[in-house]
Formats: C-alpha cells, structure tokens, sequence
C-alpha cells in the first residue's frame, strides 16, 4: 500500500521522476496515435475529382465500358483498336486519375491497340478511401474480366501500364493471370506499406519518434483484411516468361530503390530504364512524347498488334 501510496501522491524526488516519466511517455503515445491516426486518414482518403471531359467527343471514338466491383458499378473508357488486337490497360497513379494518362491512350491507339482507362475507386468520382494496392488488384481484375466478355479484343492477351500504385496493383495481377502477356511499371513498391512509410516521408515526418511505425501499424489495422497478403517480390517468379519494363524517375528518388530491387529480383525478360522525369501528366511536350515512344516500342516489341506477328 505504500508504495502505491508514494505513486499517487509522491513526495520523494525519485517517484516523482519516475511519475512524470510515465505521465510524459503516455501523452507522448497518446499525441502520436492521434497524429498517425489523422495521417492515416489523409493518405488513405479518396481524391474525388469530378471530370469535365466529355468521352462523347474525345478522338478515337471510346466508348463506356461498365463493369461489376464487389457489388458496385464502375465504368472505364475502352478506346478501339484492330478488331481481335490485345488491350492494353493503364493504371493511373496516386492522387492521379485516368483523364491525364488520355494522351498515351491515343498513342498506343494510333498502333491499334485496344485501350482502357480507368479510375480506382479512391480515384475520380467514386469516392472510396483507397488501401494502396490491397483492394485495388480486385478492381484491375473486375475490369480485365469484362474486358475478356467483348468479341472485338483478344481474349487472351492484355498489356498492363502502371505507376507507382498503379504499378503495384498491375505486377500483382500480372502474377496471377497468365492472360496478361507484357507490362510496364513506373516506381513500383513491393508492399502497400511501403507506400504509406514513404508518403510519411515525403511530408515530413520520418524524424519524428515513433510516428513512421505507428502509422504503417495504424494502416495494416485499418486494412486487417489483408494483412496475410504477400509482397510482390514473393511471387516474382510468376513472371518468368512475360517482358517487363520497369521505370524509374530521379525526381522521384526515394522510390528508384525499391524499382531496382523488383528488377534484379525479377525473372527474365526485363529491361531498366532510369528517367530524369517521372509523373507523366506533368512531362513537358518533348518530354511525353519521349515517354510515350518508349512505352508504345515496347508494346509494339513484346506484344504484337496481330497474333501472326508473334514471335
């Protein structure tokens, strides 16, 4: 009782540290899970941005494409190509959505390929928080399955383009779906949380103590769900066979290792290009145009507009 006692009201000067340590350390926790909670919250909180563009009037005449996403109906842009030509699917970015990736969908058109542009559902007007790539591979899926229904693409063979999320969501399916024939990939991660440790980074709040992990903690338990969901680079071996570019950009530096990592690990065939420039819809003119030839030969090499082409 007495030494309870001294802990609830101390006298000595030694309890009164020790009173204060642990008065100290509790705020100190409960100040950095209210933070992280509210970083949680802004990573993970859906980008709604309600497009002006009207597909009606767009060049290569696109049509709406709707399909089925855990009860919840979604609808893409399918730009046509040569009849019974692959599709190429492009998996926009991070707070970014499908109407900046419009330009490189005309190009891998004009090479009539099939093409389809989507948002995620944290993306454009769906409104969903997003979870950095775990749910988001269902809906790359969702979408390539509607796809593989239409009697004017090849069913069986589709090209994935993805960026940093984007990226992590395309390698993911590609590993799974023997359908999918060629992919490139711009600063992909190898783990949703990996994502998440470096948007903690990038607004400054690596140095503070504890908070990266109590973020990346916070997140894998707002997303239990798929806590059991293995990194990219544990199934890389599926990929053996199937062309990848992988892309990396020095203005996006803290993800060219994490880039590289998934290139050495992968299997043949893979190529590695380091660009002076990431973010495609923030290119200059030259510069787009530049991305945009890179991505189409690539296609154009690893995966034929026409079967017969095939080597």
């Amino acid at each position: 009782m007495g030494l309870l006692s001294e802990f609830s009201h101390p006298t000595r000067w030694y309890s009164k540290l020790i009173a204060a340590s642990l008065a100290l350390a509790f705020f100190t926790l409960l100040a950095g899970a209210i933070i992280s909670g509210f970083v949680i919250y802004r990573i993970v909180a859906p980008t709604v941005i309600n497009e002006s563009i009207d597909i009606r009037t767009f060049p290569g005449h696109p049509e709406i494409v709707s399909y089925l996403v855990e009860g919840a109906m979604r609808d893409g842009w399918f730009f046509p190509g040569l009849k019974s030509a692959p599709t190429i699917l492009l998996c926009s970015g991070y707070h970014a959505t499908r109407g900046e990736l419009l330009p490189l969908a005309t190009a891998l058109q004009n090479q009539q390929y099939n093409v389809f542009l989507f948002d995620f559902g944290s993306q454009g007007a769906s409104g969903t928080r997003s979870t950095m790539g775990f749910s988001e591979v269902r809906e790359l899926r969702a979408a390539i399955a509607e796809l593989a229904h239409r009697d004017d693409v090849d069913r069986t063979r589709f090209g994935l383009w993805g960026t940093n999320l984007g990226a992590y969501v395309a390698m993911a399916v590609a590993e799974s779906d023997p359908r999918v024939r060629a992919i490139v990939v711009e600063s992909v991660f190898d783990r949703p949380q990996d994502m998440v440790r470096l948007l903690v980074a990038r607004y400054g709040l690596a140095p503070l103590p504890l908070l990266p992990n109590l973020v990346e903690k916070g997140f894998l338990w707002v997303n239990y769900p798929y806590r059991e969901t293995p990194p990219l680079s544990a199934n890389l071996s599926r990929l053996a066979g199937v062309p990848k570019l992988f892309l990396s950009a020095s203005d996006q530096s803290d993800l060219v290792a994490p880039t590289h990592r998934l290139f050495v690990l992968a299997p043949e065939p893979k190529d590695e290009v380091l660009l002076a420039r990431g973010n495609y819809a923030g290119m200059l003119d030259e510069e787009k145009r530049d991305y945009e030839n890179r991505v189409v030969g690539f296609f154009l090499s690893n995966l034929p507009v026409s079967v017969g082409l095939q080597q």
